[in-house]
């Protein structure tokens, strides 16, 4: 199952598209592989998010 990395439903429970529009601005706080909430930094030139179980995503 994947999650919405924004706010940690399931992706298949309904529409994201209020998600999908503000993530356009903002970086992810969820998972999407495991729902966990990961920890955030923001950067001026972008952001970095860490899952203590899949890793960093970065942008």
């Amino acid at each position: 199952m994947t999650y919405c990395d924004r706010c940690g439903e399931p992706l298949a429970g309904g529409s994201h598209a209020a998600c999908a529009a503000a993530r356009a601005l903002e970086p992810p706080r969820f998972c999407p592989q495991c729902r966990r909430r990961m920890k955030v930094q923001v950067l001026p030139a972008g952001w970095s998010a860490t899952c203590v179980e899949h890793g960093a995503v970065s942008r």
